[in-house]
């Protein structure tokens, strides 16, 4: 199935949240770790879409508290989950909102994943380049335009 161009610059601010039918992977050590056609994703403003899956939905996969935490002036405050699957452990590789602002509920119980800190996740059959940067855990896949927030110089933007 070939998707309608996105640009990131048409995406609101503040975030809006929306559930997506597509198939939705992420492999470690070996292992797919999920499965999904029933993610939610988030999209905001010069950012890649962030894909957030249910807990119940991750197989195969230790999953235990992270290190430290940060703060989304719209979802609130968020916990890192490190992830353990075929031998290799992804620290801080996901994270989480368990008490999620007002508006932003709904992702209560799913869990972001950094596509650059697992071995690997899919869109459908595409695999999923990470935002540029180390801080945001964006998904790119080729029928987003951009430029994408993340890179060295769009911190101000």
């Amino acid at each position: 199935m070939t998707q309608q161009s996105e640009s990131v610059w048409d995406y609101p601010r503040p975030p809006r949240v929306e559930p997506t039918k597509r198939r939705v992977r992420i492999m470690l050590g070996g292992c797919t770790i999920v499965d999904t056609v029933n993610a939610l994703r988030v999209l905001e403003t010069s950012h890649p879409p962030v894909y957030y899956v249910s807990f119940d939905s991750l197989v195969q996969v230790d999953v235990r508290p992270g290190e430290g935490s940060s703060f989304c002036e719209f979802k609130g405050m968020a916990a890192y989950w490190t992830l353990a699957a075929g031998g290799r452990v992804a620290e801080d590789a996901g994270w989480s909102y368990p008490r999620p602002s007002p508006g932003f509920e709904v992702l209560t119980g799913h869990l972001a994943v950094y596509p650059g800190r697992v071995d690997g996740c899919l869109i459908d059959d595409e695999v999923v380049r990470p935002q540029p940067g180390s801080f945001y855990g964006g998904w790119v896949t080729d029928e987003l335009v951009g430029p994408f927030k993340g890179a060295a110089g769009t911190a101000g933007w």
